[in-house]
């Protein structure tokens, strides 16, 4: 959620802090702004709407300072309008700064503020920073900066520039990523990697409550002492092409597209003579003796992922799982204890719920196993053990890639724990793995057959709802391409059991009314075929997903999305790319905006 950019070098600043501001578009935002030192003066411009808009502003402008910060917001506090926009400045107008996070005791600051003369225009929790940062202010900006964190409650990133620093800026963070960008005469800040990628490779990742001074020829960190930190460098392998759409028209089509590529890139290094190895979890067999529970915990597209988790641990492993939403998990005192592995799966591995369960799951004894696409993430800092997906950036706010190397990461962890635990024979489990390895091979098929799903797409994107119904892993799956279709197209959609539609949700179907069945469980098909005559009898119109080898399903359903055979367990991966395909295909009907859906955000970073 939000972005921030902030450029120092001998570079114009507003090129910069504008052409990183939209490779973080896919982060979701409602309003947007830059502060520059332009010509000994610090110049706000902000407004609502998108980054065009802002553009428009600013060219009038003139700015041609080389030091600034950019911000693009989601709103939390105060609706979208130009004032509520990020920068806020300080009293004087001396300091300026942006913020991404909740700052939880901004009432209580801001009234002791308002007591010492500060007068407040904005609805924003941010404002609060500005003026306690010249309250603080003594002509030292990183003291005044490290004061003022010391009294923040919550979440926040922050970049801030002073009238009296036309040569350097401060940033700093507790639980909302943060970068430092290394450049040659020249140093940045962003939310993510895409926004500097153009510029550099280099980068160090700040730690919670790290402070950094940046300069256009130096780089500073410190902790919350005061104490000067050393850090590593990262350095980024992927390239700019990566996070470019590369001739596609949405992100999202390419990202379902490279499905097939980022399965196998997270599938082959894990594979050696035919096992699975997972270098980097340390569980041991004598480790398991002493694990009587899993948990898995993630929010929104990787919850959905933890639901087929629970079904493949169990059936492998023979361990009980329990999936969790992270938003719930720490605030109904889950009974963890030092017997209980924990699983937390999240793409951009900042999640701010996912990482609160994971610290909750942590004071309570419980091992941390982390499944992240973001190497260096505050989860993969903070885990036990961390499996990496390598999905590449995902710009797209709904997930599509990202969710499949989930899957896939989950099939390794569960065949990786039922080896060692010695719950599966050693020809199953090859069986299984030699399966996994068809899997890109099988997906390519898939996106290479879409023309159905487009056309069925054209003839029914009018539906007001749109239910999906499954049984077992076929269920898990309802819930995610449930949510896709939400998410990009705004059609009510839910996800139902498909042995709870007599229990109350047949009710719901009339003449005209839209079902999507994914069906690949070869011992629930009949069942499902039951529920399909079920709906139909009462005027659905039914696409069912399946394997090629079903050919009774095309009886029942009114058109067939056919998927190749693979195993009933490893479904789940090919089957929802058909799901994510239908709700592109509804979404681009309606004219949607595909990548930026309305009020989301791509990485969650506020409660």
């Amino acid at each position: 959620m939000c972005g921030i950019v902030g450029y120092i070098g001998d570079k114009m600043a507003v090129p910069v802090l504008i052409n990183g501001l939209k490779k973080l578009e896919y982060r979701g935002y409602d309003s947007s702004g830059v502060a520059i030192f332009n010509n000994s003066d610090l110049d706000v411009v902000k407004c609502k709407g998108r980054l065009s808009a802002l553009e428009e502003k600013v060219i009038p402008k003139s700015l041609n300072g080389m030091v600034g910060i950019g911000h693009t917001r989601w709103a939390t506090h105060g609706e979208p309008n130009d004032i509520n926009s990020h920068p806020h400045i300080s009293k004087s107008g001396n300091i300026a700064v942006v913020h991404n996070g909740i700052i939880e005791n901004y009432m209580k600051l801001k009234e002791f503020l308002q007591e010492k003369g500060f007068k407040f225009i904005s609805e924003t929790d941010t404002e609060v920073v500005a003026h306690l940062v010249e309250y603080h202010y003594r002509g030292d900006l990183v003291k005044a900066v490290k004061d003022t964190i010391e009294e923040l409650e919550g979440s926040y990133a922050l970049g801030v520039i002073c009238k009296f620093h036309p040569d350097e800026f401060v940033a700093a963070r507790k639980d909302s990523p943060l970068i430092v960008g290394l450049g040659k005469g020249e140093n940045f800040i962003a939310s993510d990697i895409p926004a500097i990628l153009e510029h550099t490779r280099d980068v160090y990742i700040l730690e919670d409550k790290e402070i950094v001074h940046l300069k256009k020829d130096e780089v500073k960190i410190f902790n919350i002492l005061g104490a000067e930190v050393k850090k590593d460098v990262f350095h980024v392998s992927w390239d700019v092409a990566s996070a470019e759409k590369s001739g596609y028209e949405h992100f999202m089509m390419k990202e379902m597209c490279e499905e097939p590529k980022v399965i196998r890139d997270t599938i082959n290094p894990r594979i050696k003579d035919g096992k699975i190895v997972l270098d980097d979890i340390k569980i041991t067999p004598g480790d398991l003796e002493n694990i009587d529970k899993i948990f898995i915990v993630a929010c929104g597209t990787a919850y959905h992922a933890g639901v087929v988790g629970k079904y493949i641990i169990e059936k492998f492993a023979k361990i009980p799982v329990e999936t969790d939403l992270a938003s719930e998990f720490r605030y109904r005192n889950p009974l963890i204890t030092d017997r209980n592995l924990v699983i937390i799966i999240s793409q951009s591995g900042e999640t701010i719920d996912t990482l609160f369960a994971l610290r909750e799951s942590k004071k309570r004894g419980a091992r941390v196993l982390s499944i992240v696409n973001v190497v260096g993430s505050s989860i993969a800092r903070e885990s036990d053990d961390v499996l990496y997906t390598w999905a590449g950036p995902e710009i797209a706010v709904a997930s599509t890639k990202a969710y499949n190397t989930q899957l896939t990461a989950l099939y390794l962890v569960a065949l990786d724990l039922a080896c060692k635990q010695g719950s599966i024979d050693e020809e199953t489990c090859t069986r299984i793995i030699d399966e996994m390895r068809e899997l890109p091979s099988a997906l390519e098929k898939v996106l290479a057959d879409k023309a159905d799903i487009q056309k069925f797409a054209s003839e029914h994107y009018n539906a007001k709802s749109i239910f999906f119904i499954g049984r077992g892993l076929d269920y898990a799956l309802s819930m995610e391409g449930s949510l896709k279709l939400k998410e990009i197209s705004y059609i009510h959609s839910e996800a139902y059991a498909g042995g709870e539609l007599k229990h109350g949700t047949i009710a719901l179907i009339e003449k005209g009314t839209l079902v999507i069945c994914p069906m690949t469980q070869d011992y629930l098909l009949e069942k499902m075929i039951s529920n399909i005559k079920e709906v139909k009898a009462r005027g659905a119109v039914v696409m069912a997903i399946t394997q090629e080898k079903n050919k009774e399903v095309e009886k029942a359903a009114d058109i067939v999305i056919k998927i190749p055979d693979v195993d009933s367990v490893l479904a789940p991966v090919t089957a929802i790319t058909p799901m994510q395909l239908f709700a592109y295909y509804m979404a681009i009907e309606k004219g949607c905006d595909v990548d930026k859906p309305r009020n989301l955000a791509k990485s969650v970073t506020v409660e």
